[in-house]
């Protein structure tokens, strides 16, 4: 399936209960390695949780596992909706 670049948004402004598809990941070097190390890879699909009472961390639940991100760690997921 086809989605045009405007389908796509970070995992940050994914809302809460919501889940989405990775289509790709930004950043550079060990933040990019580290974000792949936690399982968050292109075609995984994420759902989000809960966020924090600030905003920050976001709480996901990735290939079966709970994971916390940072706010700028899930700004370098582009997801797609689902």
């Amino acid at each position: 399936m086809d989605h045009t670049q405007n389908d796509v948004v970070t995992l940050r402004d994914i809302p809460i209960g919501q889940t989405a598809t990775v289509v790709s990941l930004t950043g550079e070097g060990a933040l990019k390695r580290h974000i792949m190390d936690m399982g968050i890879t292109k075609g995984t699909a994420v759902y989000v949780r809960k966020v924090a009472p600030l905003g920050d961390p976001l709480e996901v639940t990735v290939r079966g596992y709970e994971l916390s991100l940072r706010k700028s760690e899930a700004q370098n997921v582009l997801v797609i909706p689902q």
